[in-house]
């Protein structure tokens, strides 16, 4: 299952672009932004991708679900 998350993390986070997501212009991608705009995104995919664990991703933290 997580290699089926990940591939699907990786498919959604290549169709959408970070300054899209930050809609609220943060600097910083929440899961409710990221999910608007890709929704078959899991939860799971996204803490995953969330390395500091402040609940938004980076910049830095969203390029690394694209590699």
């Amino acid at each position: 299952a997580g290699l089926a998350v990940s591939v699907l993390a990786i498919g959604a986070a290549q169709a959408a672009d970070f300054a899209d997501l930050d809609t609220d212009a943060d600097g910083s991608v929440s899961l409710d932004e990221a999910v608007s705009q890709m929704p078959d995104l899991t939860e799971d995919a996204f803490l995953s991708a969330d390395a500091n664990e402040d609940g938004a991703l980076s910049p830095d933290e969203f390029a690394s679900m694209k590699n």
